[in-house]
Formats: structure tokens, C-alpha cells, sequence
């Protein structure tokens, strides 16, 4: 059975940009240690109702940033170099970062696993940004996630609503 909150954003994803920079923009004025504590809250309940696995919206849509941290881990534990790993997999980016090569990731099985889910880079173990008390350092991020993860879009929704 569908998952409402990943329809109801489906439908309205395209359309509800303007929106959610509106929301981004007044939640930046209340940036601070009381919104990252809301936004935990809500994330926590918005993650309840909403499975990854019936999505992966950010496997399939933002490839995401590698460090040298991340390649040394990966690569030791394909059995390969560094450089090996990153001849395969990765690129640079327009931004100057080092990121998957392609979307959707090549890491991402056909039931929405992740075939080095132990061993993700740090970007996807952090994705998407809007718990651990961090919402308001990564208010950069919120407004482009919300595009490509329902979680983001409805979790803005809901700390907007409780902030006004």
C-alpha cells in the first residue's frame, strides 16, 4: 500500500517550490538551539510515518559528497585503492566536490537497499540533515532536499506550522 505522506508530496513536489523557499526563508529568522529542537522532534515523527525504503528519492536524485575519509573506508573494504575507487565511482561536481558518478547511485539495489549501507559515506549517514540539532546549520540544504525527499518537504511543513 502507498505511503500517503510520499503521494501527497509526489503530487505536490513540482509545484510547491515557491513555498518551500517561502517556509526556508522564515524559518532562517528563527534560526537557533530552539528550532534544531524542534526539528528533531519533527523529523523523529515525520520518520515514523515514512519509510526510506518505499523512496530513496536521494539515492535516485542528488549523488552525494565523498570525503577522502569516506573513499579510504569504501575502497579498503572492496578490496581496493583509493584511487581505484575513485576512477570507478566518482566525479567532481560543479561545486568543486567529490560525488557518486551517477544517479541513481550505483550502490542502490532494486528494493531500495544500499549495498554498502555499513559502509556509506557520511553524507548519506547524515541525510537529510534535519536532526542530531544541526536544522539551522544546514538551512542551505532544506530547500533543495525538500525536491527530492518527502520526509524534508512535510518535515518544513510541520515546523512551520508549529513556529507560527
Amino acid at each position: 500500500m502507498p505511503n500517503a505522506l510520499i503521494e501527497d508530496w509526489k503530487r505536490k513536489k513540482d509545484i510547491a517550490s515557491t513555498e518551500n523557499a517561502e517556509i526556508v526563508k522564515r524559518l532562517k529568522r528563527k534560526a537557533g538551539k530552539q528550532l534544531d529542537q524542534l526539528a528533531d522532534e519533527v523529523h523523529d515523527a515525520v520518520f515514523k510515518k515514512i519509510d526510506c525504503l518505499d523512496c530513496a528519492g536521494c539515492c535516485t536524485g542528488i549523488p552525494p559528497i565523498v570525503t577522502k575519509t569516506d573513499v579510504t573506508r569504501i575502497a579498503k573494504d572492496f578490496g581496493m585503492t583509493p584511487t581505484e575507487f575513485e576512477r570507478k565511482y566518482l566525479t567532481v561536481d560543479e561545486d568543486g566536490d567529490t560525488v557518486m558518478n551517477a544517479t541513481p547511485c550505483p550502490f542502490l539495489e532494486v528494493d531500495n537497499k544500499c549495498s554498502i549501507y555499513e559502509i556509506r559515506p557520511r553524507a548519506c549517514r547524515q541525510y537529510p540533515h534535519t536532526n542530531y540539532l544541526d536544522f539551522s546549520k544546514n538551512m542551505r540544504l532544506h530547500l533543495p532536499n525538500a525536491s527530492v525527499c518527502p520526509a524534508v518537504y512535510h518535515i518544513l511543513r510541520e515546523i512551520d506550522s508549529r513556529m507560527r
